[in-house]
This record gives C-alpha cells, structure tokens and sequence, in this order.
C-alpha cells in the first residue's frame, strides 16, 4: 500500500468539510484510513474487470467496487 501519499490534500478536504484546524496526527489517521479503503476498491475493482474478462480497470469498474 502507497504510504508516501502528502498530508496536505488530505488536510484540505478535512477543512474543506468543515474543521476549522486539525491535528497533524488526525490528518495521518484520515490518510491511512482512505489508503485501506482505496486499496479495497482498487482489489475489487481489478475482480470486477477479471469478471468481465478485461485486463484493462475502467471507471465503471471502480464505481461497482465503491458501492
């Protein structure tokens, strides 16, 4: 799983949700959170295409994973 993904986009949806300041650890624990979640999708995502025999992920594909 990709770790190195910037602090900085994710603390910008945070405030962009609403928090007016969050702690440096709170934005770790929301990257990490949407890391698991976004490797889940992507595995999914990779069965749903090796379902319909295709190589290739499509964007309907990672809409499938996501519900």
């Amino acid at each position: 799983m990709v770790r190195e993904f910037p602090l900085s986009p994710i603390e910008k949806i945070a405030k962009e949700a609403g928090a007016e300041r969050i702690a440096v650890s709170a934005v770790k624990a929301l990257r990490e959170a949407m890391l698991e979640l976004a490797d889940q999708i992507a595995v999914d995502a990779v069965a749903a295409a090796h379902h319909a025999n295709r190589v290739t992920v499509k964007a309907s594909d990672i809409k499938i994973a996501f519900r």
